[in-house]
């Protein structure tokens, strides 16, 4: 409701406020009593009121004499306040505001102009969008090989007794890489095995033919699908822990102590986790296939109801050993490329707890990536090749 000024009024204990026509082009705002969350705030309606009529002011400025005790209601009334003035293009003048209040605004105002000014720069074109994806791309693939190549020198240090490392760290990742994590290769691997017999059932039961679900399940799991699966759970399990705990080094300025200490990096942390996955995966892989071909079986005996030595028998027939071998050398590069990925994120993590989560899904993602790509191409290879 518009009034005008009638002197000076008590302060009451919730707050309001009061609109004073000045003159044609400024309008007054009274803030009169204690403006606290908790006792009830007035809203701009009456401002928004005013100043869509047919003869709007120009100017807003205020009048805090009478202003008691106050928090961050009255800063967020002032910023919606002064909201509505931005939009009918109206003048704020907080000059007569307290002081703190003024600071308070400015810098609500400071925050809202750079996350409006953050908006605007992120409205780009497509082409600019692939462009800098495409760039991205190059210089993370850059990274990759130079990171490679780091490896590759440590490596060579390795089998020269040169590379200096603690034996026991080796140890330990060797069975957090291994031991620990069958529980999850053995439950993944049997239902995919189970998924497999469950899908080849469906359509080798029309033709009478469910004897060769045995052969599906063997050959898929020893080819493809017991190293693919074991490499994404590694991926997933321990390329994420390897990203977060160099990261976490990164954070608290472990790895630049061992430069500090003539240490190299490469050979303290990478080397041995490197290792560690080249060593185990193989492993893991084999028992990966054994799982799937035990699930499988359970959906074959139970469900088709071939006997077990029927089962076993076209296992054996239909399977051979380049089958395991061509799984287990897949298994191998698998390894190193989940090594790599979770390394390399880790040391280039930046400093804060945020840059470590990150840190940690970009080496999951990058490592299930490549894990994709590598398995198409050995496909094809094997293919071309008549393997």
């Amino acid at each position: 409701m518009l009034k005008k000024s009638t002197g000076s009024a008590q302060i009451v204990p919730q707050g309001r406020i009061e609109l004073v026509d000045v003159d044609t082009n400024a309008l007054l705002v009274r803030l009169i009593g204690d403006w606290r969350l908790k006792g009830g705030l007035p809203t701009t309606t009456a401002v928004k009121v005013r100043l869509d009529s047919a003869n709007p002011p120009s100017r807003l400025y205020f009048d805090a004499a009478e202003l008691g005790h106050w928090d961050s209601g009255l800063l967020a009334f002032l910023n919606a306040l002064q909201d509505v003035c931005r939009i009918h293009q109206v003048d704020f003048d907080a000059g007569q505001l307290p002081e703190g209040a003024r600071r308070l605004l400015k810098l609500a105002s400071a925050v809202a102009e750079r996350k409006g000014a953050r908006r605007a720069a992120e409205r780009i074109d497509l082409l600019t969008l692939v462009g800098r994806g495409w760039l991205d791309i190059a210089k993370s693939t850059g990274e990759m090989m130079q990171f490679l190549g780091e490896a590759l020198q440590s490596f060579g240090r390795l089998l020269l007794g040169r590379a200096r490392f603690r034996r026991s760290d080796l140890v330990d990742v060797i069975f957090e890489c291994g031991a620990a994590a069958l529980p999850i290769v053995t439950l993944i691997s049997f239902l995919v095995g189970l998924i497999l017999a469950f899908v080849g059932a469906v359509e080798l039961k029309q033709f009478g033919a469910e004897i060769y679900v045995a052969d599906l399940v063997g050959i898929a799991m020893a080819r493809e699908m017991g190293a693919l699966m074991t490499a994404i759970i590694m991926s997933g399990r321990t390329g994420a822990a390897f990203a977060a705990q160099l990261g976490t080094m990164q954070v608290n300025e472990e790895i630049d102590a061992l430069s500090t200490f003539g240490l190299s990096s490469m050979d303290f942390l990478v080397l041995p986790r490197m290792i560690a996955l080249i060593v185990m995966m193989p492993l893991l892989c084999v028992y990966s296939d054994l799982m799937g071909i035990v699930g499988g079986a359970l959906v074959g005996i139970g469900m088709l109801h071939i006997s077990v030595t029927s089962y076993l028998n076209e296992t054996l027939h239909g399977m051979g050993l380049m089958d395991f071998a061509i799984g287990i050398f897949k298994s191998s590069a698998f390894g190193v490329v989940v090594a790599i990925c979770g390394c390399m994120r880790g040391i280039q993590s930046g400093r804060s707890a945020s840059s470590v989560g990150l840190a940690a899904t970009s080496a999951v993602v990058t490592a299930i990536v490549l894990i994709i790509v590598i398995d198409g191409v050995f496909a094809v290879v094997t293919a071309t090749i008549g393997i």
